[in-house]
């Protein structure tokens, strides 16, 4: 393998948003990774305040003496994929609603090119929505939860 081939290989992953590819090829075997990103735990959910649909009716937040108003946030797909709520079939899921999240904790697996993916949370706050179903398919950018911050 030369430097020619695995700049290819280097271009491949850009080009499809690969976070690590491993070859072998004539008994030599290469892996490449991504800096600062990881199969095992992928830090980079997006974070936006909800914006209000047309025709949504705006929601009642009633704070309590001496705080500030909550604000609604939700945690986006940070990559095309298949979304998992839990870690396999028969294990319970990462949070439910009502749950408090706190950051970096696991909220869900995307499965990206036979890679499973952990999405963990950058706020905290209480759960009060999930907007995907399990094993559903979600895009770049998509929304699957929503935060009470």
């Amino acid at each position: 393998m030369n430097i020619k081939e695995i700049k290819e290989m280097i271009n491949l992953m850009n080009e499809n948003g690969l976070v690590e590819l491993e070859i072998e090829k004539e008994g030599m075997r290469i892996r490449l990774k991504k800096a600062g990103s990881g199969v095992e735990s992928f830090n980079a959910p997006i974070l936006i305040e909800r914006e209000k649909v047309a025709g949504e009716q705006p929601r009642e937040i009633s704070p309590s003496p001496g705080k500030i108003a909550a604000k609604n946030l939700e945690i986006k797909a940070p990559m095309v994929g298949t979304f998992y709520r839990a870690p396999s079939p028969e294990a319970p899921p990462y949070v439910e609603v009502g749950q408090i999240i706190e950051p970096g904790q696991v909220v869900c697996i995307i499965e990206a090119m036979k890679l499973m993916n952990e999405i963990k949370s950058e706020v905290k706050g209480k759960l009060i929505e999930i907007l995907v179903e399990n094993a559903e398919p979600v895009e770049f950018g998509q929304s699957m939860f929503i935060i009470e911050a």
